[in-house]
């Protein structure tokens, strides 16, 4: 869709971003003190460049996923993935797992779409349930997207099918016990430099 911007007007909102501030891993609202999670992909390192297959320049499928272990109280895991660049008020939601069983362990590639995964797939920023691949305006730069896993100390509610950010941030609230991130980065017609290891997201202490 973004990929029909003009680039002068890229270019114009390059420095228009959500910011990292405004991540759902850093939302004061999810209480501090995580215990860290290692999260993973087979298919690109942390802050390096996500493969166009997993972009609306490609397939546009998810990317594979690992996770470590997780802390022993934890009930039940939640997945988020943000794009910390977006040219809007927020970050964009580009896919949500609700409800996943503490020793799930992994997602596959592919797997976040409706009906797949191994929990409930939410709705991501364009209201549609699954994935939204990455498609950054043309000019904008580099987008940092981060994919947030969190563990919970608790079951997952039912929260309706296809829940949005709003209703997962609501539920974990006072919940999260463990947290992991993964950053891949992705440019539209531009070097991705990856930044250097101070310039990553510190979970909250």
């Amino acid at each position: 869709m973004l990929e029909h911007v003009p680039e002068w007007i890229g270019a114009s909102l390059r420095n228009v971003r959500a910011g990292a501030e405004h991540l759902t891993i850093v939302n004061p609202a999810l209480g501090n003190g995580y215990a860290p999670i290692m999260l993973s992909s087979s298919a690109f390192a942390d802050w390096a460049e996500l493969p166009p297959r997993f972009t609306a320049d490609g397939a546009g499928v998810s990317p594979p996923l690992v996770w470590g272990e997780v802390p022993p109280g934890a009930q039940s895991l939640a997945l988020i993935v943000e794009d910390a660049d977006s040219p809007t008020p927020a970050p964009l939601v580009h896919a949500i797992v609700w409800g996943m069983a503490p020793d799930t362990g992994r997602i596959a590639e592919g797997a976040i779409v409706e009906g797949g995964a191994t929990g409930e797939v939410g709705r991501n920023s364009y209201l549609a349930q699954g994935w939204l691949p990455p498609d950054p305006p043309s000019g904008h730069g580099e987008h940092r997207y981060v994919f947030q896993l969190f563990a919970l100390d608790v079951t997952a509610e039912d929260l309706g099918d296809a829940p949005g950010r709003g209703a997962v941030l609501n539920a974990m609230q006072g919940h999260v016990i463990g947290a992991g991130m993964l950053t891949g980065l992705y440019a539209r017609g531009e070097v991705v430099d990856a930044p250097v290891a101070e310039g990553g997201l510190p979970l909250p202490a």
